[in-house]
């Protein structure tokens, strides 16, 4: 579709489908030219606080901790495996590229294996079938930077063109029309509303609303999102359009 790539870390693997466990998931650091995208560790613990402190009226909906041992528990959620070793997510840190500063999270969560017949099975049964992004927040100020847009665009790369997944699906709580929209900017498209799927972070029984975006529409997403950019980040050196603007995208409970 697009060529093959790599990501900016060493080690992260081939793209013949053939890694298990946490090599295949390991993507290593995922660089724009506006965002960085590190995997979460306990060392940006300072920094995820720092920048929740920033707005936090704007995350009554939102999964944002709000103190150092709020966000020790948030990172250790984020970095939990299943017993065969296998991460229940793939956890950012995400980094303003200009200043250095930690300015939010996001995650790869949700991961489908569907039930194929053997004759129909196109991968290996331990390899996604769909994926979730979903668990983003970012501090006041990176918000309506184009940051959003461009870590989004990492993401979607690394699903459609690496993973080779079937779909990529958001989720938001339905009353968050800041989250939602930035969500549809991406080019995802609405599935429908579930109705009492989940308890909100303001202790209210929440909607969802559910998006997606599906492999035979990944091309025409992606240039959508190029075509709105210009000359902006890279994965392996290969540029793949700069960010404007978006908000937050929010979902996967942490």
């Amino acid at each position: 579709m697009h060529g093959s790539f790599e990501t900016s870390a060493a080690g992260s693997g081939e793209e013949s489908g053939q890694e298990s466990g946490e090599t295949f998931y390991a993507t290593g650091p995922l660089e724009g030219r506006r965002v960085r995208l590190e995997p979460l560790t306990v060392a940006h613990i300072p920094g995820l606080v720092a920048a929740a402190r920033e707005g936090r009226e704007r995350y009554a909906l939102t999964d944002v901790p709000a103190d150092e041992a709020e966000a020790a528990a948030y990172v250790a959620r984020a970095l939990r495996t299943s017993p065969g070793g296998v991460p229940e997510t793939v956890p950012y840190a995400t980094v303003d590229r200009h200043t250095g500063r930690v300015v939010g999270s996001t995650r790869f969560c949700d991961f489908e294996y569907w039930r194929w017949q053997e004759r129909y099975r196109r991968r290996p049964a331990a390899e996604p079938d769909a994926v979730e992004i979903g668990a983003t927040w970012l501090a006041l100020g990176a918000q309506r930077t184009g940051i959003n847009r461009e870590a989004k665009l990492l993401m979607l790369t690394v699903a459609f063109e690496r993973w080779r997944v079937h779909r990529v699906r958001f989720r938001t709580d339905a009353r968050n029309e800041r989250s939602r929209r930035a969500i549809a900017a991406l080019g995802a498209r609405l599935d429908g509303v579930l109705r009492a799927a989940a308890a909100g972070y303001d202790g209210a029984v929440r909607d969802s609303a559910a998006y997606s975006i599906l492999d035979a529409e990944w091309a025409e997403v992606r240039a959508g999102l190029e075509a709105s950019l210009s000359g902006g980040p890279r994965i392996g050196g290969r540029e793949i359009g700069r960010p404007r603007t978006g908000g937050p995208a929010t979902g996967c409970p942490a």
